[in-house]
């Protein structure tokens, strides 16, 4: 919560300068150390991996899988374009609809 203070102060005091400042919230991001730990909790719980997937780490998400690593990047790079120009002060939460409920 506080980066989310410290972008919204970065919006507000940058825009005069050119600054925009956003967060980006992802869920689990399907990259090498999560694939490490979707198999030290596999291992922990004596589960295979696809379980711990579906029943820890995806259980609050609508859409069930990991985010991948290039829908990050996606939403970064529109938001460093000048497309997103006028987009500041504000977070994006790539989350597979977990903080929709």
């Amino acid at each position: 919560m506080r980066w989310k203070g410290l972008s919204k102060v970065t919006a507000l005091e940058g825009a005069e300068h050119g600054v925009t400042s956003n967060c980006i919230n992802p869920a689990y991001v399907r990259t090498p150390l999560v694939e490490k730990q979707i198999a030290d909790q596999a291992r922990i719980h004596g589960i295979d991996e696809d379980q711990v997937i579906e029943k820890i780490m995806l259980t609050e998400s609508a859409v069930k899988r990991l985010v991948e690593p290039a829908e990050v990047a996606s939403l970064a790079s529109w938001l460093a374009s000048d497309a997103a120009g006028m987009v500041t002060g504000t977070s994006y939460a790539i989350d597979g609809g977990w903080t929709a409920s």
